[in-house]
């Protein structure tokens, strides 16, 4: 298992797979699949993925423990990028279909819905950590303050997660929001158990 995940060809693989859901997003547009209201399809379609990479890379570390398989940590930066990827489409797709670029619209609309104002301040987070994601800027802020300022990654969970409940409890619909919250709770969850154990 190790030698295989280790082949150089893997991670190339690992990319063109986080691509497939704009993929297929793109295929639905252009194909017209996104049902009656395709803008409103195409946000929460692009939200939901930003949710699933974001339970993705926060289970690399558990899994490359607990599996032992070292080789795993290879992919947790590019999967982080790819949750910033699918977050800033998120954002853009409501900034274009939402609000018509309007900015003037975008600044009043994001404090005054609060599932907007957590789910922008998620993305301000991500923006920080994709811009430091770096070797460059890790030998720049040290080793200690950089992993000091990803641990915002858990924030970004917990703002996910209340962004995607508010969102759903207009319509008394949580059952999806159920499973992200357990999933994200149980990987961090982890993370603590190792912390106290340790």
């Amino acid at each position: 298992m190790m030698r295989w995940l280790s082949h150089r060809a893997v991670k190339p693989a690992v990319f063109v797979l986080c691509l497939l859901p704009l993929a297929w997003l793109v295929w639905a547009v252009v194909a017209d699949r996104l049902g009656a209201n395709p803008a409103e399809a195409l946000i929460r379609s692009l939200g939901d993925w930003t949710l699933r990479a974001l339970v993705l890379v926060l289970a690399v570390t558990p899994a490359r423990v607990v599996l032992g398989l070292p080789a795993l940590a290879r992919w947790r930066r590019m999967l982080g990028l790819f949750v910033f990827f699918y977050a800033s489409l998120h954002w853009l797709a409501y900034v274009w279909f939402d609000q018509g670029f309007d900015w003037a619209a975008v600044l009043a609309d994001v404090p005054k819905r609060p599932f907007i104002l957590v789910g922008t301040l998620a993305w301000l987070l991500l923006l920080a950590l994709a811009a430091t994601s770096f070797n460059r800027a890790i030998r720049a802020m040290g080793a200690a303050r950089w992993q000091r300022l990803h641990r915002a990654v858990y924030a970004v969970a917990g703002l996910g997660i209340l962004h995607f409940f508010w969102m759903r409890a207009a319509k008394n619909n949580f059952g999806e929001v159920a499973v992200y919250a357990l999933l994200l709770s149980v990987l961090l969850g982890w993370r603590l158990w190792r912390r106290w154990r340790a």
